[in-house]
């Protein structure tokens, strides 16, 4: 029984060694939840985050995850832990708009603003 331990904890950690690597390498590499779409008529938009942002120079988390008040922005309050989906339903709703046009309205619009990254479907559904 002495003679197992040593492959006992070799393979202990061999398998810890697998999860974390792993969970590692897929610690910034996020989809966009699409799960509130019944028939989504594409892949989940590929998103980086942290890549993204550092990239992008964006500092503040209100800066895509914002709250608005009466038709206008907050500054100072940001809606980071909270689902898109909990203030933009499938359709619109007076001026807030939909999901789906929000997530473009947000991504692709600041894209256009800036003149540099994504703006055509296929470069953020990508096909796996």
């Amino acid at each position: 029984m002495k003679t197992r331990a040593p492959m006992m904890i070799l393979a202990m950690l061999a398998v810890s060694l697998v999860v974390l690597v792993t969970a590692y390498s897929q610690e910034d590499m996020t989809s966009i939840d699409s799960s509130d779409f019944a028939r989504p008529r594409r892949t989940p938009a590929v998103f980086p985050h942290d890549q993204h942002n550092e990239a992008a120079g964006i500092e503040q988390c209100n800066e895509c995850h914002h709250v608005y008040e009466d038709g206008k922005k907050v500054e100072d309050e940001s809606s980071e832990g909270e689902r898109c989906s909990d203030c933009h339903s499938l359709e619109a709703q007076g001026n807030q708009p939909g999901l789906m046009r929000a997530f473009h309205m947000n991504c692709m619009g600041c894209h256009q603003n800036q003149n540099r990254g994504p703006v055509m479907c296929g470069e953020c559904h990508v096909k796996r």
